[in-house]
């Protein structure tokens, strides 16, 4: 239990305040003007994405079908955050309901959690388009990659409720400021006037099960493509190997690289304002480069942009 904390002192709570960069307060213009264009960014990018892997036929492959996903995903992960950034950069009003802030964190923990397994698709789908070809269609199915999806939704979805609940049924003390722009589990329990222990064994659990795991999953995925685009002879048909899959891992190493370090190392009161920023690049910064990561690797997906926007 955190010192100072008592369970006599807790509250019925009916909201949280999310502090956010309160403290910066001439800054509020600024942040609001940036967050906004890179919403747009956002939106304009993925939907863009989404939108060529649906009408152009040429971009009806698994690869793309998961790109479809990821770029739907992203969509919906920043809106679960920035639209109440927006509005309180532009209220000057950081308050969040009870239920608003478990919907948030929520959607938020289910969201990362399937783009975890989606990330971890796409490198199955590189693995076998490199390592298999001769066996690409009979493997990777429109049947498997539909499975892959809807299997992560099925198995993610209940976990991250019972985390929810386990979150918004302990007793929150008198104070209700969130030091962060939106709810999360580690803000969310220094609130918290109860033992927390296995509060905070629970998310590091998931992460295992849902981060690491994929994750180490695509590790192993990019060894296996790295030798077997060592073993080809020729340098034109490395290189045509490698750029098969070449923005992927940039992607990966994006969201993977930023949430690890707010995850993983140890909160601390000096540490906060470093916390919000890493936790705005993973939220924010991440789905924005996506689709541009995409789109300037990837030639297909250029000759798509331009047959959609050119098109009379």
């Amino acid at each position: 239990m955190p010192p100072g904390k008592g369970l006599e002192n807790h509250t019925a709570v009916l909201g949280f305040v999310l502090l956010g960069f309160s403290d910066r307060s001439s800054l509020q213009g600024l942040y609001f003007t940036v967050l906004l264009t890179v919403y747009l960014m956002v939106l304009t990018g993925n939907g863009l994405i989404a939108l060529i892997t649906v009408v152009d036929s040429t971009l009806h492959s698994p690869m793309y079908f998961f790109l479809r996903n990821l770029s739907i995903l992203e969509i919906c992960y920043t809106s679960v955050t920035l639209p109440k950034m927006l509005v309180g950069f532009l209220m000057a009003d950081g308050r969040i309901s009870f239920l608003g802030c478990a919907a948030q964190l929520y959607f938020l923990v289910l969201l990362g959690s399937i783009e975890c397994f989606i990330l971890a698709a796409m490198a199955y789908d590189c693995y076998v388009a490199i390592c298999d070809p001769l066996h690409y269609t009979l493997m990777m199915s429109r049947g498997l990659c539909i499975r892959l999806v809807v299997g992560s939704w099925v198995v993610v979805a209940p976990v991250q409720i019972g985390q929810t609940y386990q979150v918004f049924t302990l007793p929150f003390c008198a104070s209700h400021d969130l030091h962060h722009f939106f709810c999360d589990v580690p803000p969310l329990l220094e609130l918290a006037c109860a033992d927390t222990f296995w509060n905070q064994v629970m998310p590091y659990t998931i992460i295992v099960v849902f981060v690491i795991l994929p994750f180490s999953l695509i590790i192993l995925s990019y060894i296996n493509i790295i030798r077997a685009i060592l073993k080809i002879p020729s340098v034109l048909g490395r290189h045509k190997a490698f750029s098969t899959c070449s923005s992927h891992p940039g992607v990966v190493t994006l969201f993977y690289g930023s949430a690890t370090v707010v995850y993983l190392k140890r909160r601390s009161r000096d540490s906060v304002d470093i916390d919000k920023y890493l936790a705005l690049f993973y939220t924010i910064v991440t789905p924005m480069f996506n689709p541009l990561i995409y789109s300037l690797r990837n030639k297909e997906v250029r000759i798509a942009l331009k047959r959609l926007l050119w098109t009379k």
